[in-house]
């Protein structure tokens, strides 16, 4: 199984056409499974509403959702260790972190630099690390 957590910069960058876009929804073509915390939805949403731009169903319909039963506490922490993300930036490193703990087999789909670096350090594979911002 092919799985990639999928952040919101990714799928922003998909829907609305930015620079590599194509890119993005290529590499992510090539994963089995997407998975995402429910952050991505109310982010997505409000890029949406931000954009004077009717949301569309299809955007997320690929995506299946992580709901932790738990706090991320101990997540959170062991990335804190790692450096700082921003809060949202957090929540979705730490979600796939508790969904899945061997992190080498689980890829993290992000545009963001820091992210990236740090789910990297973490052990997670980064597929789009050369069109990261």
């Amino acid at each position: 199984m092919n799985i990639a957590y999928i952040d919101t910069s990714v799928l922003t960058a998909i829907a609305f056409d930015e620079p590599g876009a194509e890119e993005c929804a290529s590499s992510l073509d090539k994963f089995t499974h997407l998975v995402s915390s429910n952050l991505l939805e109310a982010e997505i949403r409000a890029a949406f509403k931000r954009e004077h731009l009717e949301f569309q169903e299809s955007t997320i319909a690929d995506i299946e959702w992580i709901l932790p039963n738990r706090t991320l506490t101990p997540e959170f922490s062991e990335i804190l260790q790692a450096g700082y993300l921003r809060g949202a930036d957090l929540a979705h490193v730490a979600t796939a972190l508790y969904f899945f703990p061997q992190r080498g087999s689980l890829a993290f789909a992000t545009l963001d630099a820091r992210q990236s670096s740090i789910a990297k350090e973490l052990g997670f594979p980064v597929p789009l690390e050369n069109i990261v911002e």
